[in-house]
């Protein structure tokens, strides 16, 4: 395997894992956090009070919210990365191939 989809994998979930930052944290928090409370009404039938054991839900939902999040982000870039990473090897020439080329002229 060449070296140009590790790099680009590599590179690609270090480029996810930015994007998480900027762009997945807030949306983490809101869907695990709200998907919680909604999945505890509908378990209970009614609207919850905040209650100790209500709240460690919601931190546990949170905190899987995020989670999912950081690693869907971090498994997309690093899919988009191999994929840009084999395109730009299949662009690039081989050192075989250019000694090859400049030998022929």
């Amino acid at each position: 395997m060449d070296t140009g989809p590790r790099i680009g994998r590599k590179i690609g979930a270090v480029m996810g894992g930015i994007f998480f930052l900027i762009f997945g944290i807030v949306p983490g928090f809101y869907f695990g956090s709200f998907g919680t409370l909604v999945v505890i009404q509908h378990l209970v039938g009614h609207a919850v009070e905040s209650t100790i054991l209500v709240r460690m839900m919601v931190v546990v939902g949170t905190l899987l919210g995020l989670f999912c999040t950081a690693s869907v982000s971090i498994v997309l870039g690093a899919v988009t990365g191999t994929l840009l990473g084999f395109v730009v090897d299949a662009l690039t020439p081989k050192p075989k191939e250019a000694a090859e080329e400049i030998e022929t002229k």
